[in-house]
């Protein structure tokens, strides 16, 4: 029997099936967003607060912008400037959420900054081991996350 015959059998034998009125659950469908942004987005986040300089929550999109214009070739020289992106915000909010879920990262509520858990610590540690282009990039958004510290602290005289 195929589906064809399948469904018209069920018609002619008027075959209902009972739905329970109660709590519904909406399954949760991923799109194109969170299938490819967000993971990316998030190890961008474990890399920033697992630096010795916390980053400020109120300033988490306009790093991950500025941290992945540094590292991406297809930014480069560009005249967008991704730190700026509204997407991107909301988007880092997405991913800042899911790895507090997900107990990776914490905010301190009173410094308001960013600090990261064990668990977040030996996640991003095994990313960025390896030799591969991922591990890579993530090194280089570590190396452009400090080049930005560093660079704010010169143009405040700090050192």
């Amino acid at each position: 029997m195929n589906l064809t015959q399948f469904l018209e059998s069920v018609e002619r034998q008027d075959i209902a099936v009972s739905v329970r009125h109660g709590r519904v659950l909406k399954p949760y469908t991923l799109s194109n967003e969170a299938l490819f942004h967000l993971p990316l987005i998030a190890m961008v986040l474990l890399i920033l607060a697992k630096d010795r300089r916390k980053p400020l929550v109120a300033e988490l999109g306009q790093l991950v912008g500025e941290c992945l214009a540094a590292t991406a070739d297809g930014f480069k020289g560009s005249a967008h400037e991704l730190g700026w992106s509204a997407n991107l915000r909301v988007r880092t909010v997405k991913a800042l959420s899911f790895l507090e879920v997900a107990n990776l990262v914490k905010v301190d509520n009173r410094k308001s900054k960013l600090q990261i858990t064990e668990l977040g610590v030996k996640v991003i540690s095994l990313a960025t081991e390896g030799n591969d282009t991922l591990a890579i990039k993530l090194v280089q958004v570590q190396r452009a996350y400090r080049n930005l510290m560093v660079e704010r602290q010169l143009s405040l005289g700090l050192l």
